[in-house]
């Protein structure tokens, strides 16, 4: 069951998102409620689990300088659960997310070279049931309203 969220709820939680040390007083100030009003619709949504925690979204090329890359995976069908278990022992996937389209999975990978992107790739590639990897290095972000 989806929860009910009114404007306001999802002005309040663009705001957490952009900055989730923003204080109380500003978010009720630029959405135009109470600050009490702010505190306890905070509350509410934490409550309800909308929020689910906070976080500190580092800049990874100060933090950990990286290549990271988008691959795309399709996959036997008989074979992806054993493909996803292979997938959540490599310390360098990110996310994996099935998907609509051509492929079936998509994942983010973090590499410290492209020697080891190369390695990574190639081991995915070789894995049982893998039909195809289609893959793109990530440049630079232009967006990223990611909360992490």
């Amino acid at each position: 069951m989806k929860p009910e969220l009114d404007d306001i709820d999802n002005q309040i939680l663009a705001l957490l998102m952009d900055d989730a040390r923003m204080p109380v007083a500003t978010i009720a100030k630029r959405v135009d409620i109470a600050r009490t009003t702010a505190i306890a619709r905070i509350g509410n949504l934490e409550k309800r689990g909308i929020i689910a925690g906070y976080g500190v979204r580092l800049n990874q090329e100060l933090y950990q300088p990286a290549v990271r890359a988008y691959v795309g995976i399709a996959v036997d069908p008989r074979k992806a659960s054993a493909l996803v278990k292979v997938l959540d022992k490599m310390p360098q996937v990110e996310t994996l997310c099935a998907v609509s389209g051509p492929v079936d999975y998509m994942l983010t990978l973090r590499c410290q070279s492209t020697g080891e992107l190369d390695r990574m790739l190639d081991q995915i590639g070789a894995t049982d049931g893998v039909r195809q990897t289609s893959t793109s290095i990530i440049l630079t972000k232009r967006i990223d309203r990611s909360p992490i």
